[in-house]
C-alpha cells in the first residue's frame, strides 16, 4: 500500500503518526481511504474545488501536477506539504493572466 507522510499540522488526526498506509490508485482515493480511518482528514486537505490552496501533494518526489487525479502505485510515497509560493512578478509574461487550469502556469 502507498505510504502517506503526514505533516505535523495534521498529525492530531492520525494519533500523532507521521506516516500511515492507505489504499488507492489516485490521490483522491487515498484521501477517501484516510477519511474513513481518520475523520476530518478530507476537510483539512480539500475544499469544494479540490486540494486546498497553499497545499501541495508530492508523489514519489514529484509534485502532483494532476492534483486529486494523480496516480499512485503500491510502492508510492505521498507527502502533503504546504505549497511554497512567492517569487517575482517580473518573470510573468506581460499580459499573462492566472488560470484555474492546473496544467497551465499562467
Amino acid at each position: 500500500m502507498p505510504t502517506v507522510w503526514i505533516p505535523s499540522l495534521l498529525r492530531d488526526l492520525t494519533g500523532g503518526h507521521s506516516t500511515v498506509t492507505a489504499k488507492g490508485h489516485t490521490v483522491r482515493e487515498l484521501i477517501d481511504f484516510l477519511e474513513r480511518d481518520y475523520p476530518g482528514f478530507r476537510q483539512r486537505v480539500c475544499d469544494a474545488h479540490g486540494l486546498r490552496p497553499g497545499l501541495a501533494v508530492v508523489v514519489d518526489a514529484e509534485v502532483a501536477r494532476l492534483g486529486l487525479l494523480q496516480p499512485v502505485n503500491e510502492q508510492s510515497e505521498v507527502h502533503f506539504q504546504p505549497a511554497i509560493g512567492g517569487g517575482s512578478s517580473i518573470l510573468r509574461p506581460i499580459g499573462a493572466v492566472r488560470t484555474a487550469d492546473p496544467t497551465k502556469l499562467w
